[in-house]
């Protein structure tokens, strides 16, 4: 009989093999975990938090990118806007957004304070436009 069961193909062996309801139950365990290892780690998969974090930041850099031009039209109808852009190229660069926010461009219609981020944009748009 061993003899027998070791020429057996394996599509035979297969068919006799006859797992125990805790080895099924444990294989599927195994399986589930592997699943969500793999889809959190590189399928992309995320949690609820993490999608609604990822949105937030998502939305501000957009209203940030929408604010950042009308910054830049303050600038523009600023009479002095010649003499200041010398001044914030002649400022350092971590406290340019400081000067522009000094300035009060960053201060968007409605707001009692300048907004950093929109500021830091300005800058940054501001940098790009008198170089060209």
């Amino acid at each position: 009989m061993e003899q027998n069961r070791q020429n057996a193909s394996f599509g035979q062996r297969w068919s006799d093999a006859r797992p125990t309801k805790t080895l099924l139950f444990w294989s599927c365990v195994a399986t589930a975990v592997a699943t969500m290892i793999v889809g959190f780690s590189w399928g992309g998969w995320v949690t609820g938090g993490t999608a609604r974090s990822m949105a937030q930041v998502t939305g501000d850099d957009a209203v940030v990118k929408r604010l950042a031009p009308i910054c830049v039209v303050r600038f523009t109808q600023d009479p002095g806007k010649v003499q200041k852009l010398k001044e914030v190229k002649d400022t350092d660069t971590w406290q340019r957004g400081d000067y522009v926010k000094k300035q009060g461009w960053a201060t968007m219609p409605g707001e009692q304070e300048p907004d950093g981020r929109v500021a830091d944009e300005c800058v940054k748009l501001l940098m790009l436009t008198s170089n060209k």
